[in-house]
């Protein structure tokens, strides 16, 4: 993205659907830490995994034991995991390269000071508190899990263990319908029932969160059970501000931040629209974006690129971007618009074999020395401690089988096109038996049936169609008629062509 082209009072947020995307019944969306995958949670249990940057699939990640629709997605800091939570209170961990998944079991022992277990929040038999996840999501580094769940709580998990370490009660203790970290995991930002979105402020220190935590934990031995995790939990976020709509109360869809935290967006859940709400971090409204008739049930912005990727209740992902305006400026360093006629004064060197601004010192870059195409240049927007030699960035594309019925066809409509290269002209089915005509009204480019390949037609020179209208002003009274013959040619594709610069009277 070429940051000097882009007007700093529009805003650095999208503004147009530039495409879309479909497969399927699409639910939930999340890129990974560098915006070049897209992983889609599908209706069916299986997540999709597209590469942005070619706009095709890469992967598709089944389960057999999953067949619930998912709810959420989140990558880990490295790629190579998925945390995805289902309409069945599963949470999972997807393996992208194996495949493999793991079950996390979220769950609370309840234990009282005198050692007995109190009679409350829905136990289980065995005295463990069952809860119910609605999203998930990763911390900054994928060390700790964010879970939100029905009873309007989010749960701080160390995945490795599966054992919860904090609790922060939401107000209202409404169900929590989204969850999801800032990419420079200084904030969270939840969406609850009861039509509110929160940011929280992260006390806990980005480097080392777990010890951070495991500390806390030791410090509040005299606490136990619940009143234990929420006093962690208080120390490890803080509400920093709340966003609603006080004169219209519209429920949100999937609320996110941009990539560099400045902005926070939200979908209208109000059926048979497609909104997006922009605002700043301070709470301002800044845009509306109205797409398709549509209902609205997910989105996410890219982590690096002013692009916002939202599905719509029929399971397609529409991919908005911002409508740049043509600024030729930016194409040539010496290059000045004018808006109005100005007078120009020409320099005393300006037609001097060598002008005097046009000699260049001369570089001392020697030309023999090899240039290093292999070295990736490092990303302004990540810092060194981002950086990991492990990260999945990319996956390697999947050849898929060919069908027999299109190889058929492919087949059939190559051997037409060899057939009428041999013929010695393509258009034999238009032209007569003794003679060869061309037809100025079709396509320059005529596809075959396979649209593989295309041919270009070449047009008539001017000459040609100056005799041709002549002789339709002035019919020729002798016996003998003059004809225009076309000399054939082989174009540069191998494909023949025709062109009409002999003229001769037969």
């Amino acid at each position: 993205m070429n940051a000097q082209i882009i007007d700093p009072l529009q805003g650095d947020f999208p503004e147009v659907i530039e495409e879309y995307l479909e497969h399927g019944c699409m639910k939930c969306i999340a890129f990974n830490r560098r915006g070049t995958l897209l992983a889609v949670g599908c209706n069916d249990g299986s997540c999709v995994i597209w590469d942005f940057e070619t706009r095709g699939i890469a992967k598709e990640l089944r389960d057999n034991d999953c067949s619930s629709p998912i709810t959420s997605v989140c990558w880990s800091k490295c790629g190579n995991r998925i945390l995805i939570s289902a309409a069945d209170k599963s949470l999972l961990l997807w393996d992208v390269m194996s495949g493999n998944t793991t079950s996390l079991k979220v769950s609370v022992l309840e234990v009282s000071n005198n050692g007995a277990t109190p009679a409350s929040r829905n136990k289980c038999a065995d005295g463990i508190t069952s809860f119910s996840p609605t999203a998930a999501c990763f911390s900054k580094n994928g060390n700790l899990v964010y879970v939100g769940n029905s009873k309007g709580e989010i749960l701080i998990i160390n995945h490795i263990d599966n054992e919860v370490r904090a609790m922060v009660p939401i107000p209202g203790g409404s169900v929590v319908k989204n969850i999801v970290f800032s990419r420079n995991g200084k904030y969270l930002l939840t969406n609850s029932n009861d039509r509110i979105i929160r940011i929280f402020e992260n006390l806990l220190p980005l480097k080392d969160e777990v010890r951070a935590l495991v500390d806390l934990n030791e410090n509040l031995n005299d606490l136990e059970g619940v009143e234990k995790l929420k006093a962690v939990g208080s120390k490890c976020l803080t509400l920093f501000r709340e966003l609603q709509d006080l004169i219209t109360k519209v429920h949100w869809k999937a609320p996110c931040f941009s990539g560099d935290g400045e902005w926070v967006v939200g979908g209208s859940a109000s059926k048979g629209e497609h909104k997006i709400y922009i605002w700043d971090r301070v709470g301002r409204l800044v845009k509306i974006l109205e797409g398709p008739k549509e209902a609205i049930i997910d989105l996410a912005w890219h982590p690096v690129r002013p692009i916002v990727v939202s599905v719509s209740l029929n399971g397609i992902v529409y991919i908005w971007a911002k409508d740049y305006t043509e600024n030729w400026s930016a194409f040539a360093p010496d290059f000045k618009e004018l808006e109005e006629n100005e007078e120009y004064v020409e320099r005393e060197d300006e037609f001097d074999l060598i002008p005097e601004t046009g000699k260049v010192k001369e570089s001392d870059v020697n030309e023999d020395d090899e240039v290093d195409i292999v070295t990736v240049e490092k990303d302004p927007g990540f810092s060194d401690s981002d950086m990991s030699e492990e990260e999945l960035c990319f996956l390697p594309a999947t050849p898929t089988c060919d069908v027999p019925e299109q190889m058929d066809k492919f087949i059939e409509s190559s051997s037409k096109l060899v057939d009428s290269n041999n013929s010695g002209s393509p258009l034999s089915e238009e032209a007569g038996p003794n003679e060869h005509t061309t037809n100025h009204n079709s396509s320059p480019l005529e596809d075959d049936a396979w649209g593989t390949r295309a041919k270009r037609k070449r047009k008539p020179s001017e000459k040609v169609l100056e005799l041709q209208a002549e002789k339709l002003k002035k019919p020729s009274k002798s016996s003998k008629a003059s004809k225009f013959k076309t000399k054939p040619v082989v174009d540069e594709d191998g494909s023949n062509g025709f062109y009409g610069d002999e003229f001769s009277d037969e």
